[in-house]
């Protein structure tokens, strides 16, 4: 990557009229974040099967709340990097519009993005599995949360293997890939869907698409920018070229 790449993706960005991002694992493994794939990756240490489902839940909802509030503890004591608080400033100066990430931690709402459309839900919300009641912790969960509206059991707000995405979260998603004229998309690895497919619905409206990635994906090949390295360097770099 030469410094040209980089002034070309921070042109794209400047003359960008609705400017959206896509984030995954990436920029949060920055922030030491573990992520789920990958030779260390937690699904390499954990049955998916015993730990995210909804009938996981069910036969034993202390062993899977055990695992959740062992992975808030770990995030808790990660802090939001360059990356993060770069996007938190396109934002407030009216360059990036909207954010969406397949991120669960909550790192970018911790580092102050406000439009934050978080497709597979956050770690630390909770949704009551009788009632309607939705509420968000604090601190990582001791023990199985009650709804504080029936009694019954708060389940982590996430979306588990076998269902299905919120819908208002995605007709959210939907609208601001029609709005968008760029999108860059930021340490995913363009495989999981639907979010996958995100970036080419604004490259195939004539959109622009801008990669940062440590690695090349399936994605690069289709990109009008991919920038290879660490997402915090990376986008400081797009920031002073950019200057705001």
């Amino acid at each position: 990557m030469s410094r040209d790449d980089l002034a070309f993706a921070a042109s794209i960005i400047s003359e960008a009229r609705h400017l959206i991002a896509l984030t995954g694992a990436g920029i949060s493994k920055e922030s030491n974040v573990p992520t789920f794939r990958g030779k260390d990756g937690l699904w390499r240490k954990h049955n998916v099967m015993d730990l995210a489902t909804p009938s996981a839940f069910a036969r034993n909802p202390q062993l899977v709340w055990e695992w959740y509030s062992w992975r808030q503890d770990l995030i808790a004591k990660c802090t939001p990097n360059p990356a993060h608080h770069t996007l938190v400033k396109w934002e407030k100066k009216g360059i990036l519009k909207s954010l969406i990430s397949q991120n669960v931690d909550g790192l970018h709402r911790r580092a102050g993005s406000g439009n934050v459309l978080e497709v597979h839900g956050n770690l630390w919300a909770v949704k009551c599995t009788s009632c309607t009641h939705l509420g968000r912790l604090s601190d990582p969960a001791q023990g199985i949360p009650e709804c504080p509206s029936c009694g019954a059991n708060l389940r982590p707000d996430v979306v588990w293997f076998g269902e299905r995405l919120n819908p208002v979260v995605m007709q959210n998603v939907r609208e601001e890939l029609e709005r968008a004229d760029t999108i860059i998309v930021i340490g995913t690895s363009a495989l999981v869907q639907p979010a996958a497919t995100f970036p080419l619905i604004v490259k195939q409206r004539g959109g622009k698409l801008l990669e940062v990635n440590i690695e090349q994906t399936p994605l690069t090949r289709t990109v009008d920018a991919h920038l290879r390295g660490k997402a915090g360097e990376l986008l400081l770099k797009l920031d002073k070229l950019i200057g705001i």
